[in-house]
């Protein structure tokens, strides 16, 4: 109820008060990494960009401040994700009047329907994390594109000719993945943590086993999860075990001390370490990360 108030007290502000965009440039405001990336990239030099998720910042349990919602209602564009994590968004666009409201890009809007099915062999699946597929995020950023040329249809070209060309880099990884995973001596992934790739292993055809699921806030796995990851490795002598950024890798080093597998990271990107984010990463350098670290573990 609280936060009900605090909400619903910011878009009577930015109402009273009139709150102006910006002009001359497009102000895009965008809630996670992969959106922030994938709305820099399109817009190149004709917007100015920002994001709300912090590098660091857990995005399962951000919650956006008064000066956010401001930041959202003054924006022309607002791109984020859609999922489970981001129902704050929902909340706070549906209390914008219509003419305030800006532009909104629901990136799930832009790709295949949200996996969420029983899966054979995994249980009930949940997976917000579409980028990780590049296929998807090829349909991400044109549905950026898309949105800035309704925006601005004097530079529509602009933003058509930046799109094609991160998604040429982008079919580049694409094709790498297709090239590992068809001249791979394995096509399975051994997960000791979370394990938000449901998209990526889906597009190439892969197999996983994993500590935990996708979105679980749970932080220590069952002793027969953790065997079963052990037998699987030392059975199968897979040569790597992964983790996501900025795990604790406990999990990870239990089976790699009982198996001798190397414990490698795989990104997800929906955060970022603060390195990272001031060295200018993007979607296709960290994914190029991944490549080098799928390589290992199934070549």
């Amino acid at each position: 109820m609280r936060k009900t108030l605090l909400i619903a007290a910011v878009i009577l502000m930015l109402a009273l008060c009139g709150a102006a965009r910006a002009e001359g440039r497009l102000s895009i405001v965008c809630t996670d990494f992969p959106c922030y990336d994938f709305a820099r990239q399109a817009a190149g030099k004709l917007a100015d960009v920002s994001m709300l998720l912090k590098p660091g910042v857990e995005a399962h349990s951000y919650e956006p401040t008064p000066a956010d919602i401001i930041q959202i209602g003054a924006a022309d564009l607002f791109v984020y994700i859609g999922g489970e994590s981001d129902a704050w968004a929902d909340n706070i666009l549906s209390g914008f009047d219509k003419n305030d409201a800006p532009l909104t890009l629901r990136m799930m809007d832009a790709v295949d329907d949200l996996i969420e099915e029983e899966d054979e062999g995994h249980g009930p699946e949940y997976d917000e994390h579409i980028w990780t597929s590049p296929v998807n995020a090829m349909k991400m950023v044109n549905a950026v594109a898309e949105a800035l040329c309704k925006l601005d249809a004097e530079n529509a070209q602009v933003y058509l000719d930046n799109s094609a060309d991160y998604n040429v880099k982008i079919a580049e990884i694409d094709d790498e993945i297709r090239t590992i995973v068809d001249g791979g001596k394995r096509k399975t992934l051994v997960f000791a943590d979370r394990f938000p790739f449901i998209y990526l292993v889906r597009e190439y055809g892969l197999d996983y086993l994993a500590a935990f699921p996708s979105c679980t806030a749970d932080t220590e796995p069952s002793a027969q999860i953790v065997m079963s990851l052990i037998e699987k490795v030392a059975k199968e002598g897979i040569p790597a075990v992964y983790t996501i950024e900025l795990s604790t890798q406990a999990i990870a080093k239990t089976v790699a001390e009982e198996t001798g597998a190397e414990v490698l990271t795989l990104q997800s990107m929906q955060t970022l370490s603060q390195a990272d984010f001031d060295a200018g990463a993007s979607w296709v350098s960290i994914m190029r990360q991944n490549v080098q670290a799928l390589m290992k573990g199934l070549g």
